[in-house]
């Protein structure tokens, strides 16, 4: 199968959240910044992520008006407005993120003006499809009812040519490619406990497994380590 590299990039407390209290907290908001620069560093091809976090980062919770789109007939397949240095890849299979553009508008230039192709499956409601097509938004259908990690790197490598995929979360989504598609695994490790009832870096246990090796652990400025790890 010709597939992109596949990275997953994220930041975790020393017991492995990716969400919780230490997120606002002066320690994770230095390390974010080492984040963000290894993330520029890596020089990705694309960025994917779930909705959920599409949703914190970039969409603000606005939600698509489809309204006018009700009754609108959609061509069938996958819909490539175009190719691009830069792609911003959401799984959104309910139709829930509201765009007002096709590209990315980010401060940091590692995310910014990335197009953005949306993940969707023969379920996901045609007026929402038809809405991304009256934004020059790309989409690939990837599965009947849940998306289908395999068919999303097959597509993503042979419709837009993406050799080096960054994999940036959420849990849910870092898990569905744990069947044999992570290349490998960079984490910028905090130095807190979260103890509490944070998201797990791997937050499906119907997924897949993978064995890491030759972990490169580095000592960060703000305290923390970025433990990288080849599959």
């Amino acid at each position: 199968m010709n597939k992109p590299y596949v990275i997953l990039h994220m930041v975790t407390t020393l017991d492995g959240k990716i969400t919780g209290d230490f997120l606002s907290g002066k320690t994770a908001e230095l390390l974010s910044e080492d984040y963000y620069h290894l993330h520029r560093w890596y020089n990705a091809d694309a960025y994917l992520c779930g909705r959920v976090t599409f949703e914190g980062s970039f969409t603000f919770g606005r939600k698509p008006d489809t309204d006018e789109f009700k009754n609108a007939a959609v061509e069938p397949g996958d819909y490539v407005f175009g190719k691009f240095s830069k792609y911003a890849v959401a799984i959104d299979t309910h139709g829930r993120l509201g765009w007002d553009d096709n590209f990315i508008h980010d401060d940091d230039p590692g995310y910014d003006n990335a197009h953005i192709i949306e993940v969707v499956t023969e379920s996901t409601p045609k007026e929402y499809l038809a809405y991304l097509r009256s934004l020059n938004i790309s989409y690939i259908i990837c599965g009947e009812n849940a998306p289908d990690p395999h068919v999303i790197c097959e597509k993503l490598s042979k419709l837009f040519d993406i050799e080096k995929l960054m994999l940036e979360g959420g849990g849910i989504t870092d898990s569905l490619f744990l069947d044999g598609l992570i290349d490998e695994v960079s984490l910028v490790v905090a130095p807190v406990a979260d103890g509490g009832d944070g998201i797990p870096l791997f937050n499906n246990k119907n997924g897949g497994g993978l064995r890491f090796k030759n972990a490169e652990p580095k000592p960060l400025p703000h305290g923390g380590i970025w433990l990288r790890y080849s599959n």
